[in-house]
């Protein structure tokens, strides 16, 4: 028996093979993750604000990510840049894909200082300031489910992930592997705060990623329905 040979055929055997195998595995896992969960329905859609570009900002039909910054925005810098760097620069080309930071009327020439300082004036086609009445800012905010309020002048360092039918996305149980183990309570993950820079690369990004995904077997006729439904938003929880 020529063994040199026989070896070079199983070396070519197992090269052909071991994707192949490695692919079968990971179609289950493509087909049945577990989906973002809804944990808000109904947020208020942004017809009485308006921006200076010439587009029709809504969040209707998109995937946004919603953010207020308040009177000061420069104040709030930080979170503007961790947004721009972690989560604007790796979603940006995704379709429907947007940012819109709702500000209260007259804060116009600030908000261009904070876009120069974030952005270097790089291409920001994908994310929107939209201006309101500080009622109109308050009444948002109210539709979403969060931990925390407003401050005074308008700003939160926490952002939200609405999807295109006006839902908002999170974490019904944001424990980690180790709480569940010790029983610890299933507590929501609503909102991702913009100055916690793990929280936004370990749970906004992967977070975004599975809403894409599903959007993306929606559109292919891949996805099922019924692994979420609304229904299953926990009573206590709303």
């Amino acid at each position: 028996m020529n063994y040199k040979k026989a070896g070079r055929y199983l070396i070519l055997g197992i090269l052909f093979f071991l994707p192949v195998t490695f692919l079968l595995f990971l179609y289950p896992a493509t087909h049945n993750y577990t989906p973002l969960d809804i944990i808000n329905q109904s947020v208020l859609e942004i017809n009485q604000f308006h921006s200076n570009s010439e587009e029709n900002i809504v969040l209707e039909d998109h995937i946004t990510i919603l953010g207020f910054l308040g009177s000061n925005p420069i104040d709030n810098s930080i979170v503007a840049s961790n947004l721009k760097e972690l989560v604007y620069d790796k979603f940006k080309g995704f379709k429907k894909f947007q940012i819109v930071i709702l500000m209260p009327k007259g804060t116009e020439t600030a908000v261009e200082k904070l876009k120069a300082e974030i952005s270097g004036y790089e291409d920001l086609r994908f994310w929107h300031f939209a201006f309101g009445e500080p009622d109109a800012i308050k009444n948002v905010f109210t539709s979403l489910k969060s931990k925390t309020g407003l401050t005074g002048d308008l700003a939160t360092n926490d952002v939200f992930i609405i999807d295109k039918d006006l839902n908002q996305r999170g974490r019904l149980d944001d424990r980690t592997d180790n709480e569940i183990s010790k029983k610890v309570p299933s507590y929501i993950l609503s909102t991702y705060n913009c100055i916690e820079v793990a929280e936004i690369k370990n749970k906004m990004s992967d977070d975004l990623r599975i809403l894409f995904t599903e959007y993306r077997q929606i559109r292919k006729g891949e996805f099922d329905s019924s692994t979420r439904r609304a229904n299953d938003l926990n009573p206590e929880n709303n």
